[in-house]
């Protein structure tokens, strides 16, 4: 059975590096799953779908830093597949690090994707707005990826949203990364200094490399501990490119252990044998200005129960 759902409020949607370049119809078809095409076609042609205050044509593509106006709109949805609401809550509600009336901190399970598409009916932020109906904007700040856990932002505000993303845009946010790498190294210390380009794939998949012709891209890397055929680090991303401590690590010679996409197969299968079943790459913590008060806020994310009991058994 299928039943027409009205969206809640206006959303204003802050356009990020990895959307940048998209034609704004295939920014909407893609953040509007369940809206017929037609139905989008025409809030453009309307002008109810607004860029930076002024309309927009379907043909026209974004720009970092746009801000997009998106009407509330009526979605068609199949009820088998609703958010669950009673798995949500369990699944997310503790695991919210941080909240105020401006914004909240999650820490983000594995697994789960930030956003729903490809194939997804739903990720966190539609999860959350599903469980905090009488919250009128909730919007992502930013984005992890899928199999990442860790520190997510949510603006709660469209002013706060706007704030944070400039100091996103502006390299301000401190972040700090547990990663367990393959292989043992002996230095304490690595910085990797290697611009990164983004290439897109006729699949659809991004796939991210290092390029002399690629934007400036600089992570430091801090062992914490040694074992036998990896190390545990931390990483801080100076600049916040897409798959960038992903795609550092591995041009180091060190992909990091689980890594599907950059990883290495071999390493993969070991790990797996021993009983690892994801990405160890977990977002530890975030350092970021209030976006209202101004005040200094440090938030960070205790690493899962399965991780901590993996390192436990790595032989050292």
């Amino acid at each position: 059975m299928k039943q027409a759902v009205n969206g809640a409020a206006v959303k204003w949607i802050e356009v990020d590096e990895e959307s940048a370049g998209q034609r704004i119809d295939n920014f909407l078809f893609t953040r509007l799953k369940g809206v017929p095409k037609g139905h989008i076609y025409r809030i453009l042609r309307t002008g109810e779908v607004r860029r930076n205050g002024g309309r927009i044509q379907a043909q026209e593509r974004l720009n970092v830093g746009d801000l997009i106006r998106v009407p509330p709109v009526r979605l068609t949805i199949r009820d088998p597949e609703r958010v669950p609401e009673a798995f949500v809550r369990a699944s997310l509600e503790p695991r919210i690090l941080y909240e105020d009336d401006d914004l909240l901190v999650l820490n983000k399970p594995a697994g789960m994707a930030v956003h729903g598409g490809s194939g997804l009916r739903f990720g966190v932020i539609e999860s959350l707005r599903g469980i905090r109906s009488q919250t009128r904007f909730l919007e992502l700040v930013h984005r992890l990826d899928r199999d990442t856990s860790g520190c997510l932002l949510i603006a709660k505000k469209p002013s706060a949203l706007r704030t944070l993303h400039e100091q996103f845009r502006n390299d301000e946010v401190k972040k700090v990364y547990l990663a367990l790498l393959a292989g043992a190294w002996t230095r304490a210390r690595w910085m990797v200094d290697a611009p990164l380009k983004k290439n897109v794939l006729q699949s659809g998949e991004r796939l991210v490399k290092v390029a002399r012709d690629g934007k400036p891209a600089v992570t430091e890397f801090r062992r914490k501990e040694r074992y036998a055929d990896s190390t545990l680090v931390e990483a801080y991303p100076v600049t916040g490119r897409t798959h960038q401590i992903r795609v550092h690590a591995r041009s180091m010679g060190h992909p990091i252990v689980g890594d599907e996409r950059y990883g290495d197969d071999k390493v993969n299968r070991d790990f797996r044998q021993r009983g690892l079943k994801r990405l160890f790459l977990h977002a530890l913590e975030a350092v970021f200005r209030h976006p209202r008060t101004g005040k200094s806020i440090k938030v960070r994310a205790p690493l899962d129960r399965d991780l901590c009991d993996f390192l436990k058994g790595l032989p050292r």
